[in-house]
């Protein structure tokens, strides 16, 4: 959704407290019929799409892009006169049913101001704006009078004892913050709406969806589609979001879920009139082309959004809508019957977890006992909150509110925590962002270790959100399972390239594998996540490689809950022959220069490793100056080469030395590149 132009919000701002209000009567405009007429059509256009979207709020279904299109008419009329309450009361009401709610308030404020009485909702709304702005006693005295004055709202009692109740809850949970930080992930927003976010367990692949400007066609409101991006950790910070074109459409594309290894990834997206979920894996370096999940999750019968994996893979949480109930969307599930097949069961309600309101997204944490669920429904400060779910003996409990400074009056919605249960990034459109929804940095303090009272910073307190500490509440346990991360990649000990392997793990205690995987083929990265306090034992295997195997431990409440490992594989294949790219020698001659001590030394540790490899190490030059001085210059620096590993403990036997000159060139030698390439000391394996 746009917001009105700069210019009118600055006319707006500038507007007094004693603003008369201004019918859209002829007779008020009598210099202008022309541009009077405008704006009364504009009024109506704008009408048709309000009443539309009004009515589907009031069902607890999606406006779609109603409000935006009310807006867009309204904006017309609102520039030819801004100073009409029941006009500014349409945008403030349009704004506060969008993502940018906090420019509902002016709005509002000025319609209640310039005509009190301009609609038999303006006291709903006006506690509303009061509820967004803070001033929740005002604002509960303010939808009290609404119930007292419009008595026609039994159809509506439900909305407003929620506020009430958010009102109340909201006074109280503020007042006693929990132990965490919210800080604004500049690196990934933008003025436009960035949200559902979804993190790998490590917290270093991150992906979230954006309706920024993106090169396909706007809408009609003026907006563009949801396309989905990611982005990477590096040095502490988020990279430059890039999309991930191979999922993203002209049409909406969200992000649900990516999963713990941070290989596959739901979604949903509208097909054929209704919103089904689907699935995407990383195959090297790129995504796969997004295929529907099976039938007992995307139904032909209702709309489906937001799923979530769970632990092991073997079931999907997700939110359905309910076309006989006006409940808007349910936490469901469906669990696989078998994993060979793919097929799934009868998706089933949780009990105890949905509410009278829209539930959902929903994530499921690694220790596969605690559900993080957003909900509008009770125990809301207001809007989507977040809140957490335990399950015991196969139950979920009653959801709890995570609390504020991760809950506001504002939607504050999505959740997905890192293994260490630390950091967790969520969605809100709360005050101070950059526009809409932005994504929010969850950074969690973890238990008091001694009561503090009025402790004006905590470290620093957060960046964008200094408060004071009074009596802090017992603090909600985000998790209390130990978990490390365990991750690198599969390289080539030599080239340093990456190696696709597959990689089992053990359980040491039990001699029982519990885990196989494949590295990524483009990157040679996995992650996977363990469980603490355990001996676990690794295998590698790689065509062509030598097996790699260690084991290692893995302590209950270790540093960081990560560990971090290139896994370096040696190529032991008859007929393989690699460059070895980083050997150096003088200009024109057989010395070898220190900066080669590395390679050379990553060759011995080779050749000791595998004690039967017999190689035959050759020397190539480009074809500038004669052959004959080339042959000769090629055979001294592979012998050069072979001494040097000599040197080192190898027995000369395993060795050979061959000096090809320019005989066997691999680039072409009429450009400097390919003289370069050309120049060039190589290793073959004879035997191994």
């Amino acid at each position: 959704m746009k917001k009105i132009t700069l210019t009118l919000a600055t006319v707006l701002l500038a507007i007094t407290g004693l603003s008369q209000n201004v019918e859209f009567k002829s007779s008020n405009f009598k210099n202008d019929k022309d541009g009077f007429k405008e704006a009364i059509d504009a009024i109506k256009n704008g009408d048709e799409y309000f009443e539309l979207a009004n009515n589907a709020v009031f069902e607890v279904r999606s406006p779609g892009l109603n409000y935006e299109l009310a807006i867009s008419k309204y904006e017309k009329a609102q520039k030819f006169n801004p100073n009409n309450g029941e006009l500014n009361f349409k945008i403030g009401v349009c704004y506060a049913n969008s993502p940018f709610k906090e420019e509902s308030i002016e709005y509002i404020f000025k319609a209640h101001e310039l005509d009190p009485e301009c609609d038999p909702f303006m006291n709903f709304y006006y506690g509303y704006a009061l509820q967004l702005d803070g001033k929740f006693f005002d604002a509960i005295k303010s939808y009290e009078k609404f119930e007292a004055d419009y008595r026609k709202a039994d159809n509506f009692s439900k909305f407003v004892s929620k506020r009430k109740k958010e009102c109340r809850t909201a006074q109280s949970t503020i007042s006693n913050p929990i132990r965490a930080w919210v800080d604004n992930v500049s690196e990934l927003n933008t003025e436009f709406n960035d949200f559902a976010p979804s993190i790998s367990t490590d917290g270093g692949e991150i992906i979230f969806t954006s309706d920024r400007p993106n090169g396909h066609e706007a809408n009609i409101a003026g907006s563009y589609d949801k396309d989905i991006y990611s982005s990477s950790m590096i040095d502490g910070r988020w990279s430059a979001p890039r999309s991930v074109k191979e999922v993203n459409t002209p049409t909406d594309d969200i992000s649900n879920n990516i999963s713990y290894d941070g290989t596959k990834m739901l979604m949903h997206r509208e097909e054929n009139g209704q919103f089904d979920i689907f699935e995407s894996r990383l195959v090297g370096a790129n995504w796969t082309s997004p295929e529907k999940v099976h039938f007992q999750i995307s139904s032909s019968k209702a709309n489906e959004r937001y799923a979530s994996y769970s632990p092991g893979g073997w079931s999907i949480f997700f939110g359905r809508d309910n076309a006989n109930r006006s409940n808007g969307y349910d936490i469901m599930f469906s669990s696989m019957q078998s994993k060979l097949k793919k097929n799934y069961m009868a998706a089933q309600m949780i009990t105890n977890v949905n509410s009278r309101f829209n539930d959902g997204p929903i994530y499921i944490h690694i220790d596969d006992e605690t559900m993080y669920i957003a909900s509008e429904g009770e125990g809301s400060l207001g809007g989507y909150d977040i809140f957490v779910s335990k399950k015991s003996h196969g139950t979920w409990s009653k959801p709890e509110n995570l609390g504020y400074p991760i809950n506001t009056p504002y939607d504050d919605f999505f959740f997905a925590g890192t293994a260490n249960g630390k950091y967790a990034y969520i969605a809100s459109n709360r005050k101070g962002g950059k526009g809409g929804y932005d994504v929010y940095k969850v950074t969690f303090w973890g238990p008091e270790k001694k009561p503090v009272t009025a402790t004006e910073d905590y470290l620093l307190a957060s960046i964008v959100n200094p408060m004071k500490d009074n009596s802090i509440e017992e603090t909600v346990d985000v998790n209390k399972k130990s978990f490390t991360v365990f991750k690198g990649k599969t390289i080539d000990a030599l080239t340093r390239k990456a190696v696709e392997a597959n990689i089992e793990i053990t359980d040491n205690a039990t001699g029982k594998v519990i885990e196989t995987f494949k590295t990524n083929s483009a990157t040679g990265k996995f992650i996977i996540t363990l469980p603490s306090g355990k001996n676990y034992g690794i295998a590698v295997k790689a065509e062509g490689y030598l097996f790699h195997s260690e084991n290692f431990d893995i302590p209950i409440g270790a540093a960081d809950n990560l560990i971090d490992k290139i896994i370096e594989l040696k190529n032991i294949a008859v007929g393989s022959k690699i460059a070895l790219r980083n050997i150096f020698f003088d200009i024109g001659k057989s010395t070898l220069r220190s900066e080669s001590d590395a390679e050379l030394d990553r060759l011995v540790k080779l050749m000791k490793d595998v004690a039967s490899l017999k190689i035959e190490i050759s020397g190539h030059t480009d074809n500038t100056g004669s052959a004959k001085l080339n042959e000769s210059l090629s055979q001294d620096r592979a012998n050069a080469v072979v001494n040097y590993i000599t040197s080192k403990g190898i027995a000369s036997g395993r060795m050979t030395a061959k000096g090809y000159g320019a005989s066997k060139p691999i680039a072409s030698n009429n450009t400097e590149d390919g003289r370069q390439q050309n120049r060039r000391t190589e290793f073959e394996i004879l035997k191994n």
